[in-house]
């Protein structure tokens, strides 16, 4: 599930910033990035599954491994875990109402607490 128009995927930030942030709200980096690419996680363990909220960026300067770049973020996703598959994001996916109005609000706070260092 994409969650469109959050304001989120017009944001840049320095990624030492965006760590921070993102941390705040359980949304972790570790080990998911490359030279180019970032994946910020949280997880969910609910009755009906396992999900992540993912927001995803690129590096529109700099390299991540020298924690001196700019990030573009793009649009936050919601998805289902599948043992052994991964994550499925597709709309035909279930998500339940209450997940997703907390990811909103968690997305409305990152993007909010984010533009106030925006590049």
């Amino acid at each position: 599930m994409k969650f469109e128009n959050t304001g989120i995927e017009k944001l840049k930030a320095d990624i030492n910033r965006l760590d921070d942030v993102m941390q705040e709200y359980g949304l972790v980096r570790a080990g998911q990035w490359d030279y180019d690419r970032v994946t910020y996680d949280r997880k969910f363990e609910l009755k009906e599954g396992i999900f992540y909220l993912r927001i995803q960026g690129f590096a529109a300067e700099g390299d991540v491994d020298t924690f001196k770049a700019t990030i573009q973020l793009l649009t936050p996703l919601l998805g289902k875990h599948y043992y052994p598959h991964g994550v499925e994001y597709g709309e035909g996916e279930n998500f339940p109402a209450s997940l997703v109005t907390q990811c909103k609000k968690i997305l409305e706070n990152v993007a909010e607490e984010i533009s106030q260092f925006a590049l």
